[in-house]
C-alpha cells in the first residue's frame, strides 16, 4: 500500500497489526526485523563519473541523433550536422550533472543517519537506534528530532515540519510538543 495517508488510523494500524496504545511485542518487532531488513537506504555503491558520462551515450534516442549526425556529414550537410552534435553534447553535460548529483545526494543521505528513536514496544517507550525500526512500530518524535522513516502521523500537538531543500525526504521537526506515527 503506498497511500497510507487516506486511510484512517485505526485502518492503518489494523493493516500493519500494530496497536497504537502496547505497539509491537519485541518477539514480533525482531521477527519484522529478520524478514524485511533494518531501516537503512540500499547502498548500491557509487558510480565512477566516467561511467555515468558513458551512460549518456547509449539512449535510444541519443543514439539515433548520433546516427543523424553521420548521416548528415555523409550527405554534406555539415551545419545540421554539427546542430546535432551539440545537442546531443549538451544533454549529455545536463545529463551527467543530474545523475552525479544525485548519486551525491544518495551519499548525503546515507550519511544522515537518525542515532535515536523512541518507539513503542510492550506497552512502554524505549529509545532503539533508526535502523533497528521496522514496518509496525509507533514512534514518537519530539521538536528536533528527524524523522527516522516513512511514517503514518497517528497524532499531533502543533506540528511545523522543516523540509531539507535536498529532496524534501528529510523533515525535521520545530515548535512541537510531540508527535506520534506509525512505520509503514
Amino acid at each position: 500500500m503506498s497511500k497510507w495517508y487516506q486511510l484512517e488510523s485505526a485502518e492503518v494500524l489494523q493493516k500493519l497489526s500494530s496497536n497504537a496504545s502496547f505497539g509491537l511485542s519485541q518477539m514480533e518487532a525482531a521477527r519484522r526485523l529478520a524478514e524485511q531488513g533494518p531501516n537503512e537506504l540500499q547502498e548500491r555503491g557509487s558510480k565512477n563519473p566516467w561511467l555515468i558520462l558513458g551512460e549518456q551515450f547509449i539512449a535510444p534516442l541519443v543514439v539515433i541523433l548520433l546516427v543523424a549526425a553521420v548521416v548528415s556529414v555523409s550527405l554534406g550537410e555539415y551545419k545540421e550536422a554539427t546542430v546535432i552534435s551539440l545537442i546531443v553534447i549538451l544533454n549529455a553535460l545536463l545529463g551527467f550533472s543530474q545523475e552525479y548529483r544525485a548519486e551525491k545526494a544518495m551519499a548525503a543521505l546515507k550519511a544522515l543517519a537518525v542515532p535515536i528513536v523512541k518507539v513503542r514496544r510492550e506497552g512502554h517507550w524505549q529509545e532503539l537506534s533508526a535502523p533497528e525500526l521496522v514496518v509496525g512500530d509507533i514512534v514518537r518524535l519530539e521538536a528536533g528530532n528527524l524523522v527516522p522513516a516513512d511514517i503514518r502521523l497517528l497524532e499531533t500537538a502543533n506540528l511545523r515540519t522543516q523540509e531539507a531543500s535536498l529532496t524534501g525526504i528529510r523533515h525535521k521537526l520545530r515548535q512541537n510538543r510531540f508527535c506520534q506515527g506509525i512505520v509503514n
